[in-house]
């Protein structure tokens, strides 16, 4: 999940899609007569633009099923594992922070070009990866790029289409998420050269997308000012003080249960069933974050508060079910409530970051959206780094798991708290 995530996170879905919905403006009459001449309707162009937010949420999470390959390889701890899936989380937040604008001023083409072609090339460092050094590199690599990526192409599909957009850069990277893990599952269990195969399938993907951006028109005019919006904004009006502090319990709950499955999911689904099969471990992942997708895709048209308190009361009741699982090793138990946790995941973040948007002013939207990614990415990386380092020193992954979810009931259950009590204060 990074998800984003970003994944997807990261994983993991996308926080981008609200930044980008709060800056962009209707395509200009330039644009317009560019898109005339372009041998891409404006249609294929916005599914190729959707297709790519899947690709790069695919190449996220597309590692996970193959941690404990590379463990029985160079075998190292699962510190090692948290750390290489955390510097990814950093990566994508610093990405967002420091270029999330950028297509706004140099057009969302350029940008989406050389991120394709950075993605791809952390395919072949992947593919050829023979230490974690190398691990750790390509994933900075996809991180930086995943997170100029999400920016630029969700921006891009609000040029084309505000309404399809707006659902589209919701749904698209919890799907993107949820293909990477079962894809590269099923890759590695059923097919040959399992540390290679899915990275090259997804690396021609990237570069058949490359070639339909290259041929499609340009969105917006550029316009000057890109070296300026290069420095993040940071900035948190008194309006959105209360409506950020009740949302912080969920989006910390979420992000970091996502973190989790992105990690350590798989060496659970292991330690529970007994078995070493990539295809199981890439299925709790994928259970939880095409579930989050289909949430967020079905309560769209609700209200944020309770988007946020259906969410928050599905990630008690989510977690609260596998964490129960744990202990019998009941693994079709744990994949329900898998599944629940999931919908929380994605109506609790959406609603989360509903809540805090309608308080901040247009001007003031990307500052406070900034501070939310950071919390959120945040949580996606360092609760999972301790996770690892609980598990590498005490070696009990179930024992971890049932830590790790209490504190994700407990944070939930501030957030279905604070909540109720706003509802009947206003």
């Amino acid at each position: 999940m990074q998800s984003p995530i970003t994944t997807l996170v990261a994983l993991t879905p996308s926080p981008a899609d609200a930044l980008v919905e709060s800056r962009t403006q209707p395509i200009p009459a330039t644009a317009q007569r560019a898109a005339q001449a372009s041998p891409l309707s404006p249609t294929v162009a916005f599914f190729l633009l959707a297709s790519i937010t899947i690709s790069f949420l695919a190449g996220s999470s597309a590692p996970t099923p193959l941690y404990a390959t590379y463990q029985a390889q160079w075998g190292f701890s699962p510190i090692v594992v948290t750390i290489i899936f955390g510097i990814y989380a950093v990566a994508v937040l610093v990405a967002l922070l420091f270029a999330g604008r950028l297509s706004d001023h140099l057009g969302r083409r350029p940008v989406l070009l050389a991120a394709i072609a950075a993605q791809a090339l952390t395919m072949l460092l992947f593919a050829t990866a023979g230490s974690v050094t190398q691990l750790l590199i390509a994933r900075v690599l996809q991180g930086l790029a995943a997170g100029a990526a999400v920016a630029a192409v969700g921006a891009g599909m609000l040029d084309l289409d505000r309404t399809r957009g707006t659902v589209a850069n919701a749904v698209a990277p919890a799907f993107g998420t949820a293909t990477g893990g079962i894809l590269a599952g099923f890759m590695v269990q059923y097919l040959p050269a399992p540390t290679h195969l899915v990275y090259a399938f997804l690396g021609g993907v990237l570069i058949l997308q490359g070639i339909g951006v290259a041929l499609m028109a340009e969105t917006i005019s550029p316009q000057a000012g890109a070296l300026a919006s290069l420095k993040p904004h940071f900035k948190l009006p008194q309006a959105t003080r209360e409506p950020l502090l009740l949302a912080i319990p969920m989006l910390v709950a979420a992000w970091a249960l996502a973190g989790f499955y992105g990690s350590l999911g798989p060496m659970l689904v292991r330690g529970m069933t007994g078995s070493n099969s990539p295809l199981l471990g890439g299925l709790a992942l994928f259970a939880l974050a095409s579930s989050a997708g289909v949430a967020v895709l079905l309560l769209q048209q609700r209200t944020a508060r309770l988007m946020m308190s259906l969410g928050a009361l599905a990630l008690i009741v989510g977690v609260g079910v596998s964490i129960a699982s744990l202990p019998s090793h009941a693994i079709g138990v744990f994949f329900l409530g898998t599944v629940i946790a999931g919908i929380g995941f994605g109506a609790g973040f959406q609603g989360g970051v509903r809540t805090i948007l309608p308080y901040a002013e247009p001007h003031e939207r990307a500052g406070v959206l900034s501070l939310v990614f950071i919390v959120s990415y945040l949580a996606m990386g360092l609760p999972a780094v301790v996770a690892g380092i609980f598990v590498a020193r005490h070696a009990d992954i179930l024992t971890t798991a049932q830590g790790f979810g209490a504190v994700v009931i407990a944070l939930a259950s501030l957030a279905l708290i604070g909540s109720a009590l706003r509802s009947a204060t206003k």
